[in-house]
């Protein structure tokens, strides 16, 4: 399978952050974003939880599309069953799209289906299917995944539950991870979402993570423009030369 020109684009700006929206202060958080537009940033990313898969609730489609911006829209589905909705969420703009496999009653299904949908921002760019693996799931549960994603987001923390720490086993699945796409001979993209702070995001970027996901350590309610510089730059210095 011949990677996308979405995934060629990240391919190219990697390592680097996404920047988890969520954190920021909702009633101003289309100014907010509109900041990082100066920093380097290259992605917002958004978590999509829907009080099943999940415990808490956050935004949906309405919300993603309302957001104005040049960053590349990384949505993370946080849902049960998003077969009947990954379309809606492609077309108010998403150009990643992460699943977790089991939330699926058929995961293949899901990934063709949103891999065959068009870029709404983009018709050439094709949308960048990514699956989302929890701190306690098996990484064996890739091996039939490989040839129908782009990236694989690591979570260091279990989902919809605020105030977690990273959990120190990540570092381990990490390397496990990059071992099973190298022995499979694919060219997949690597997020490590959760945990993420300004004072682990370099050791995180050492293991050379393609993406790290980082919220708080941006929108902290002080200086989102200087904390996405310092995280930006944090990976830049770290990340293993390629």
């Amino acid at each position: 399978m011949a990677n996308s020109p979405g995934f060629e684009l990240l391919r190219a700006a990697s390592p680097t952050v996404s920047v988890g929206v969520m954190t920021a202060n909702l009633l101003s958080m289309g100014s907010e974003i509109h900041l990082l537009e100066g920093t380097g940033a290259k992605l917002a990313h958004f978590d999509v939880m829907d009080g099943c898969y999940c415990p808490m609730m956050t935004l949906g489609p309405p919300f993603i599309k309302a957001i104005k911006t040049s960053l590349l829209k990384d949505v993370h589905l946080m849902i049960e069953e998003p077969l009947e909705k990954v379309a809606e969420y492609v077309e108010v703009g998403a150009d990643i799209v992460t699943i977790h496999p089991e939330a699926c009653s058929n995961v293949h299904q899901v990934l063709k289906k949103f891999g065959a949908l068009k870029n709404a921002n983009d018709p050439n760019r094709g949308v960048v299917r990514g699956v989302a693996l929890n701190p306690g799931v098996p990484l064996e549960v890739l091996d039939p995944l490989l040839d129908e994603v782009e990236m694989i987001s690591l979570l260091a923390v279990n989902p919809g539950f605020k105030g977690q720490k990273y959990a120190p086993s990540t570092t381990r699945r990490i390397a496990n991870v990059q071992k099973i796409i190298a022995s499979a001979g694919k060219d997949i993209l690597l997020c490590v979402d959760g945990g993420v702070t300004k004072e682990n995001i370099a050791e995180i970027a050492a293991t050379g993570a393609d993406l790290i996901v980082a919220g708080s350590a941006v929108f902290d309610g002080k200086a989102p423009e200087a904390n996405a510089r310092f995280v930006l730059e944090a990976v830049a210095r770290a990340a293993p030369r390629r």
